[in-house]
């Protein structure tokens, strides 16, 4: 099958979150399958684009409401991510160094959606799938039904993937005039709530919907921003696969961002030194538990517990532990969080922004993972953790549910909590302390969760299952 990918974002060529490391890795797998996969998403002016070289492959235009875009069409010349990547330029628009955070981010996911239908319009053959991924790519769906000049694309079968409900674009019936001239008979399938939601849209016209995991699909049932009617009403084509992670990228045996390198056999020695590596730079204490946290500082990924967390445990526990944070989001969460290594110097350290290699470095040099999400879709950073031999410490929610047992059930590796509250995170901390301070056990438990597999062989195989039901 000939399969492509709509998305926004794209590891290593730009990514903000899980969705750029799904859209990074699943193609590559496909293909390993034996498939023709391929990813198209914007030509944002990121290191990657200047590193590489690519071919002009399509030039066209468009009109999106009184404004007219010329748009190039670029490929990858030596496909080094293991599957083709285009790149879809629109000067005044996708001409940029961000993914996301414009004030017209509305009409530069409108038009690039408007790019790619015109580009695929315009093909010899047609793809055997179009898997939409979120609602930066939520309104192609729709434009290949029933915007008149793309209506011959109505055959093909989409698929979207919903990485997190919570974001879904939408904006005032104002601006359906961007929309490329559509069958107004169809408006109830852009509407929701009065106005246009480009992800209600693709659940709408898609013919099936898949989220990232398990526990998630049964959550949007009840916490998707609005659109929980929706997805009750849309259930019967709706499934839950787990994304799973790139064990190219992701192996402490072979990372180049970590040193040493290490494997089961020898994760006591190979963490221990990159564990001093973290505790040297940050002026912390290797012979004490290093809990981290890598992610957003957002209030979905409950950021704004971890300052009085991390007080709470250094002081009522004694200084028994180390924190390192990496991260950036909320400013004010941001300001405490900055404004903490003065009072807890030895015992806690942050780095506000995003860091590749230290992001590895702290997997591959800690004991702990802190995860105390509100909402996970799945979550990738659990599983990156335990195959590095870190402990995920998570709330029981979403794809955390569905990738971390207990280490008080039978068979557990981890740690849950079930509320998003400070208490329930430093009785998490007092629990890993307890399991800490059992050597043996605490070997057992690394030597388990780095044979864990969450690899994209399983769910790359259950998408393509679900492309072959559709055809």
């Amino acid at each position: 099958m000939e399969i492509l990918h709509i998305s926004a974002e794209c590891y290593p060529v730009a990514k903000v979150g899980g969705l750029g490391d799904v859209v990074g890795a699943l193609p590559k797998y496909q293909n390993q399958l034996g498939h023709i996969a391929k990813v198209v998403m914007p030509m944002y002016r990121t290191k990657f684009l200047y590193e590489h070289d690519f071919d002009i492959v399509h030039k066209g235009s468009f009109g999106m409401g009184t404004y007219w875009f010329n748009y190039t069409i670029i490929k990858e010349r030596t496909n080094k991510l293991g599957f083709d990547l285009y790149l879809v330029d629109i000067n005044g628009l996708l001409d940029r160094e961000s993914v996301y955070g414009y004030g017209d981010d509305t009409e530069r996911f409108t038009a690039f959606q408007i790019a790619v239908v015109d580009w695929m319009s315009q093909w010899q053959h047609r793809p055997d799938i179009v898997h939409v991924h979120d609602h930066q790519a939520g309104l192609v769906p729709f434009m290949m039904q029933h915007c008149l000049g793309y209506r011959h694309l109505a055959a093909v079968p989409t698929v979207l993937t919903i990485h997190n409900a919570q974001y879904q674009g939408q904006m005032g019936w104002d601006k359906s005039g961007y929309i490329p001239n559509w069958d107004t008979w169809e408006w109830g399938k852009l509407d929701w709530r009065n106005n246009i939601n480009p992800l209600a849209c693709a659940v709408k016209c898609v013919r099936q919907v898949t989220t990232v995991s398990q526990t998630y699909l049964e959550e949007m049932r009840s916490n998707a921003n609005g659109l929980e009617n929706l997805f009750e009403y849309e259930k019967g084509k709706c499934t839950g696969i787990l994304n799973g992670i790139d064990t190219d990228v992701w192996d402490p045996a072979v990372d180049t961002y970590i040193d040493p390198n290490f494997t089961k056999k020898d994760a006591g020695l190979g963490k221990l030194a990159n564990k001093k590596v973290l505790c040297d730079e940050f002026n912390l204490d290797i012979s004490k538990p290093l809990f981290i946290f890598i992610g957003r500082l957002v209030h979905e990924k409950a950021a704004d517990l971890l300052p009085q967390a991390i007080y709470d445990s250094v002081y009522h526990m004694e200084g028994k532990m180390n924190f390192l944070l990496l991260g950036s989001g909320d400013a004010n969460v941001e300001w405490e969080l900055e404004n903490m290594k003065s009072q807890l110097v030895g015992y806690y350290n942050s780095k506000i922004g995003y860091n590749e290699k230290l992001s590895h470095q702290l997997y591959a040099g800690a004991d702990f993972l802190l995860m105390p999400s509100r909402v996970e879709p799945c979550g990738l950073n659990q599983m990156y953790a335990m195959r590095y031999g870190t402990v995920p410490i998570v709330r029981n929610t979403g794809g955390l549910r569905d990738t971390v047992i207990d280490f008080g059930d039978p068979g557990g590796y981890g740690i849950r909590f079930n509320d998003a509250t400070v208490w329930d995170v430093t009785y998490s901390i007092h629990r890993a302390l307890e399991m800490y301070s059992q050597p043996e056990i605490f070997k057992e438990i690394i030597a388990t969760i780095m044979e864990l597999d969450f690899s994209w062989e399983t769910s790359a195989k259950k998408y393509i299952k679900l492309y072959e039901s559709i055809k």
